[in-house]
C-alpha cells in the first residue's frame, strides 16, 4: 500500500489507426479484458483510489470500461503534455502524487508500479520518476539520459536524439510518477517548440531539473511494457499473459497436459488436482473447484465446475452452468443457465439449457431441453435420481418428479409424477411381407 495518496491518469485518447479498427484501441481485449480495465484493476490492487481516464470525445466505450472511476476529454490531442494536463479540470488540485500511465500498455505489474512509488516518496524527494526499459530494438523510444545510478538528467525523444543519444539503450516507457504539488505548474511551462509541435510529457523533466528539483529513474521488464499499436502487438501480449496465466495455474496445483495449447482468461480459478487436456479454451467467469478434469477440446465461460466433475472432451459450458460434484458432462453436450445437482450425468449429444437436472440423475444420449417456444425462455426441472431416455425432448416448461423414468424417443409436455413411466412413442406395428414386396415391385419398375 502507498505510503501518500496516489492518483493515476491513464492517457486512452488514441484511436488506434494502425489497429484498423471501429474500437478504441484501449478497448481490444487481451485474456478476454479490455486492455484499459487490466490497468484499472492494477492500480486498484495497489490501493489507488483515484483514476483518471482521458479519452478522445465520443469514446463513449472507454468511459463506461472505466466507470465508476473518472473520465477527462482531451479535444484536440495535441501531445502527452496536453492530454495529462486535460484532467485538470477533472482532477483539480492534487494532493500526494500523480502516476500517468499509455492506456494500450495493459502488461505492467503492480510490483513495478509500486517500486516507482516508492522511489518518488525516497528521502531525496524527486519530481518525476520515470520508468525505464531496455527494448531488443530501441528504433523510435525516446531515451533516458542518466548520471549518478538511477539519477534522470533529461528525456530526449527519438527525433530530436543526437545519434550518441539514440545509441543509449534505456528507453522511455512513458509511464511516470511526479509529484502532483508541482504537476500543473510543470505541464504549464511545456511548449510546442519541437519537430511534432506537440506538448511533450517528457519535458517536464527538464523544467523540474532547473527548478532545482532531482529526477530519477527506474527500470522495469521490457516484457511488461509491450505497448500495443497494431494487431500483431496485440497478438505479442495476449501471448505473453497466457504464458503467466498458464504458469500461475501450474504453480497454484493444475496440470496442464500441453500448457501452450490452453487459453485462460484473466479471472480463471482452478483448484488443486484439476487437470486440463488439451485444447481447452476458458472465456471469463470461469471457477473450476478440486480433483476436476476438463478433457480435451471444450470451452468453458460463465460457469462454476465443482469437485470431482468430468468435463468433456468437447463440451461447451456457457454462462449460468452450475456442475455438481461429481457431475459428468460428456461429448458435445452443452450447458446453459443449468445447474447439474452432485452425480449426474449427460454424456452424450445433449444439450441442458435453462433447467435444473437433480442428484444422480442420468440424461440420455440426444435429449434436449427445448426451452425456447419463439418469445420466451421456459425452465426444465428434473428431480433427483431420474433417468431419460436417449432422443428425449422435453418442451418446457416442465417438471420430471424425483424417481421418474421418461422412455427414449418421448416428446415431454407435461409433467412426470414421482416414480412414474413417461412414454410418448407410438408402439410398434409390424406388416409381415411388406419389405420383400417392396424390394420386389421396384426390381420390376427397374
Amino acid at each position: 500500500m502507498t505510503k501518500r495518496p496516489i492518483t493515476a491518469i491513464i492517457l486512452a485518447a488514441g484511436h488506434g489507426t494502425r489497429m484498423k479498427s471501429d474500437l478504441p484501441k484501449v478497448m481490444h481485449a487481451i485474456g478476454g479484458r479490455p486492455m484499459i480495465s487490466h490497468l484499472v484493476a492494477t492500480l486498484e490492487s495497489i490501493g489507488v483510489r483515484d483514476i483518471c481516464a482521458v479519452i478522445g470525445k465520443g469514446m463513449n466505450e472507454v468511459a463506461d470500461a472505466v466507470a465508476p472511476h473518472m473520465t477527462a476529454i482531451q479535444e484536440p490531442a495535441r501531445g502527452t503534455g496536453h492530454a495529462v494536463l486535460s484532467a485538470k479540470g477533472t482532477l483539480g488540485d492534487l494532493d500526494g502524487d500523480v502516476m500517468t500511465l499509455l492506456g494500450a500498455d495493459p502488461l505492467i505489474s503492480p510490483e513495478t508500479l509500486q517500486r516507482m512509488i516508492d522511489r518518488r516518496q525516497s528521502p531525496d524527494n524527486p519530481a518525476v520518476v520515470a520508468l525505464g526499459f531496455r527494448p531488443d530494438d530501441a528504433g523510435m523510444y525516446g531515451r533516458l539520459i542518466t548520471s549518478d545510478g538511477d539519477t534522470l538528467d533529461a528525456i530526449v525523444e527519438a527525433k530530436e536524439a543526437t545519434p550518441e543519444q539514440l545509441a543509449v539503450p534505456l528507453c522511455n516507457s512513458g509511464v511516470f510518477v511526479i509529484d502532483g504539488s508541482v504537476l500543473w505548474s510543470l505541464l504549464e511551462r511545456v511548449t510546442d517548440n519541437n519537430a511534432k509541435g506537440e506538448f511533450y510529457l517528457t519535458d517536464i523533466v527538464e523544467i523540474a531539473r532547473a527548478d532545482g528539483r532531482v529526477c530519477a529513474v527506474v527500470e522495469g521488464d521490457a516484457d511488461e511494457l509491450i505497448g500495443v499499436d497494431s494487431r500483431r502487438d496485440l497478438a505479442e501480449a495476449e501471448a505473453y499473459l497466457q504464458s503467466n496465466l498458464r504458469q500461475q495455474a501450474m504453480d497454484n496445483g493444475a496440470t496442464l497436459i500441453a500448457p501452450e495449447t490452453v487459453w485462460f482468461a484473466y479471472d480463471t480459478k482452478l483448484g488443486r488436482d484439476v487437470i486440463v487436456e488439451p485444447n481447452v479454451f476458458f472465456a471469463p467467469g470461469v471457477t473450476v473447484g478440486d480433483h476436476v478434469r476438463i478433457r480435451a477440446n471444450s470451452h468453458l465461460e460463465g460457469c462454476t465446475v465443482s469437485n470431482g466433475a468430468i468435463i468433456g472432451p468437447y463440451a461447451r459450458l456457457r454462462p449460468g452452468a452450475d456442475i455438481g460434484e461429481d457431475v459428468h458432462i460428456g461429448n458435445f453436450v452443452e450447458i446453459k443457465n443449468a445447474t447439474m445437482g452432485p452425480g449426474a450425468k449427460a454424456n452424450h449429444l445433449t444439450y441442458i439449457g435453462d433447467a435444473t437436472v437433480g442428484a444422480k440423475s442420468n440424461i440420455g444420449a440426444g435429449t434436449i431441453t427445448a426451452n425456447y417456444d419463439g418469445f420466451n425462455k421456459h425452465r426444465t426441472t428434473i428431480g433427483d435420481g431420474v433417468s431419460i431416455g436417449s432422443n428425449v425432448v422435453m418442451v418446457a416448461p416442465v417438471t420430471v418428479g424425483d424417481g421418474a423414468n421418461v422412455g427414449a424417443g418421448s416428446t415431454i409436455t407435461t409433467d412426470v409424477e414421482p416414480d412414474a413411466l413417461a412414454v410418448t412413442r407410438p408402439e410398434r406395428r409390424s406388416i409381415a411381407g411388406w419389405a420383400a414386396k417392396f424390394r420386389n415391385r421396384n426390381k420390376k419398375d427397374k
